[in-house]
């Protein structure tokens, strides 16, 4: 088996991920009212999920540690973002068990030491 079709076979393993991009659509209002302000009018905006995003494949030609780093980013973002949904807002009660239990709940890989450290910076320095 030749080293692109394992790679392709690997990929379709993959479950999805979940992202979304926001979007904002306005409120229809009837025609014949006047037009209100814009601060009027920013708040009457409905906020809207849309489809999740295309993934591009990552740049070739950079070392093996950039990608490594970039993948582990990736994941303490996704780990920070469910913490911050369930109600973690301070990196004090992030745990190394609280982040790894939340991997095991949105189905991450178990993370490293170094991903929860980066967690936790991740809602440290987002405050």
């Amino acid at each position: 088996m030749d080293n692109s079709s394992r790679r392709f076979r690997h990929r379709a393993r993959r479950l999805p991920m979940a992202a979304a991009r926001l979007t904002t659509t306005p409120t229809t209002t009837r025609p014949s009212t006047p037009r209100p302000s814009a601060a009027k009018r920013s708040a009457e905006q409905v906020v809207t999920a849309c489809a999740p995003l295309l993934k591009s494949p990552l740049p070739a030609g950079r070392p093996r540690e950039w990608y490594v780093t970039h993948n582990r980013r990736l994941k303490a973002m996704r780990l920070a973002i469910a913490l911050l949904d369930t109600g973690v807002h301070h990196p004090q009660t992030a745990d190394n068990g609280r982040i790894r239990a939340t991997a095991d709940r949105i189905g991450v890989h178990r993370p490293s030491d170094t991903t929860c450290r980066m967690v936790r910076a991740l809602i440290r320095y987002g405050r």
